[in-house]
């Protein structure tokens, strides 16, 4: 039996717990520039290091979306969560998709695994279930970034909309590269961006937040609106105009509002959204 434990970390010890799950570049570093700012008696945020990222680098594998999925389940169960939410970034985006409550129907990775326990889905940036297939010039710069920190630098500069200074886009790459084991970078691209399994998240009932950047050309709004929206029967879109790919550093006060408005909407632990729920995207929710 695999007695692999997620490395996390628990911050706050509200009543909603929420499972935060990294992408393909980052630890749970990834949202360090958040956790500050974050509601921590309303929910219990708990950062994880997936196999071959910070603290389980050394993991073994496979380096999948589906073994993310089993790990979050054992890692909750471990926890004592009888339900949870997740916020997936990118990669971690194809991790965090749900399925309908019923046992009866058991779509999608989490909620095939723990039927009911899933409350709500929040993708930043997120890679569509469908994945990301990469050929030519753009698969020889992803497949690349396993080993060149050009390529990584090429790819945040991009998915960045080519806007941010030369001095973040190298720190991003030296935490990448030391975060990351070389071996399981790779593998986790042919999860992330060759499995589609579309087919089973289409039509959850699990209510599923996309926040998107206007400036990432890669995972755009526009692209949310061809997936996100269209799989799922309670999917929401936010577009954040100040962000690229990455919310968490670019815009991260705006990304916790919205994060945790989606959260509370539920109402089920005696909390409403600060905000009356506008429902227009650049700023609301589409």
């Amino acid at each position: 039996m695999d007695s692999f434990v997620l490395p996390h970390e628990l911050h706050g010890d509200g009543a909603h717990r929420v499972f935060a799950v990294h992408g393909w570049f980052a630890d749970r570093s990834a949202y360090a520039a958040v956790l500050p700012d974050l509601d921590r008696a309303s929910f219990t945020y708990v950062p994880v290091d997936l196999r071959g990222y910070g603290e389980a680098a050394d993991a073994p594998g496979p380096y999948t979306t589906a073994r993310a999925a089993v790990d979050l389940v054992a890692l909750a169960d471990r926890l004592g969560w009888t339900e949870f939410s997740v916020i997936g970034h990118s990669k971690g985006g194809a991790v965090a998709v749900g399925a309908p409550p019923t046992p009866s129907r058991q779509w999608g990775r989490l909620l095939a695994l723990a039927p009911g326990r899933l409350r709500r889905i929040i993708g930043v940036s997120p890679v569509p279930a469908s994945g990301m297939p990469l050929s030519g010039e753009q698969g020889a710069l992803f497949t690349g970034a396993a080993h060149r920190a050009a390529d990584r630098r090429a790819i945040i500069d991009f998915t960045t909309g080519g806007r941010r200074p030369a001095a973040w886009l190298d720190r991003m790459v030296r935490l990448s590269s030391r975060r990351s084991d070389a071996k399981a970078f790779g593998a986790w691209l042919d999860s992330w961006a060759g499995e589609d399994f579309h087919t089973e998240v289409t039509g959850s009932e699990v209510p599923a937040l996309a926040v998107a950047g206007e400036l990432d050309p890669a995972l755009s709004p526009e692209v949310m609106r061809r997936t996100w929206l269209s799989w799922y029967r309670h999917g929401r879109l936010v577009a954040l105009p100040g962000a690229g790919h990455y919310a968490m550093d670019e815009t991260p006060l705006e990304l916790i509002r919205v994060v945790e408005d989606f959260l509370r909407a539920d109402g089920r632990d005696g909390t409403a959204p600060d905000g009356a729920g506008t429902d227009a995207d650049g700023g609301g929710v589409a």
